[in-house]
């Protein structure tokens, strides 16, 4: 690959993820595992291949931004700053320990190279829609991303900003829907159904891609595609597996957030991962 791609590193190093994570989580004795899993390629892409950022100057007025609205999902986030160096992979062991500066939520109080905190679910997009304006006002030519939950879609002020976003034509504004199909009480159909939701997009104004969440090409491909709109916001719809990669909780209704009470538990969330020898960094 031109950019420096390396598929086989790149399986490696999102195995090693998924591993961390978990142990992260279980280590806390209580984590939302699902969707930080499902990320891992999404957020490997956008921090090694799509994203312009300087991990030693992590508020440079021209980085692109990211907003990760699905906060809960901040193990993958932490994960993917602390490998490209913006604070010590030491400290991903200390998450939501007393003292921590990496609480359970993404903190853009205490984590270097968070651009909002966030957890409220519904709110993220609105503020990225901020940032995006403000870049358009300031003739800044930077990216702000901004990652959305699929359970969290059924948030009306989703809907509200995605109005927005399109009247104010905010071509630099590229949001990722981890499409997942789970929330906290189930399955997004049972729950509140989103479908057709790509048409739904659409019909307010966006630029609507769809990509495998976790085939690496497609998603950089898609992501580029999406930098490359003009005129009008963009909405990738990422397919993924929620709990990807560890199989006792795959595709799993209650997958959403787990409780670590004992050593039985631990043992049986680590063993149950693709890769199990994995050395962590803490």
């Amino acid at each position: 690959m031109s950019d420096g791609f390396n598929r086989k590193e790149a399986d490696r190093m999102a195995a090693e993820w998924r591993y961390i994570i978990t142990d992260m989580i279980c280590q806390a004795g209580s984590g939302h595992i699902g969707g930080a899993l499902s990320l891992v390629e999404v957020l490997h892409t956008l921090y090694y291949r799509s994203m312009k950022v300087d991990p030693e100057n992590p508020e440079d007025p021209a980085r692109d931004r990211l907003v990760l609205s699905k906060g809960h999902a901040a193990p993958v986030l932490y994960l993917a700053l602390a490998y490209k160096g913006f604070f010590p992979q030491k400290l991903l062991g200390t998450m939501n320990a007393d003292g921590t500066t990496l609480p359970s939520h993404a903190d853009a109080r205490t984590v270097p190279g968070i651009d909002m905190t966030t957890g409220s679910l519904g709110q993220g997009l609105s503020c990225a829609c901020g940032m995006a304006l403000a870049a358009k006002m300031n003739k800044s030519d930077h990216t702000v991303f901004c990652i959305i939950g699929d359970g969290e879609s059924n948030e009306g002020q989703n809907w509200e900003a995605g109005m927005f976003a399109s009247q104010k034509k905010l071509d630099n504004l590229v949001t990722i829907c981890d499409y997942n199909k789970l929330q906290i009480d189930g399955f997004v159909q049972d729950v509140l159904g989103l479908e057709p939701l790509a048409d739904k997009w659409r019909a307010f104004g966006w630029e609507v891609f769809e990509m495998d969440g976790h085939d690496w090409e497609d998603v950089h491909q898609t992501i580029e595609k999406g930098k490359a709109v003009t005129g009008k916001p963009v909405m990738i719809l990422a397919h993924t597996i929620k709990g990807k990669g560890c199989s006792v909780v795959e595709n799993t209704p209650g997958s959403h957030n787990i409780k670590i009470p004992d050593q039985a538990a631990y043992k049986k969330y680590m063993d149950a991962l693709d890769v199990t020898d994995v050395t962590l960094p803490y």
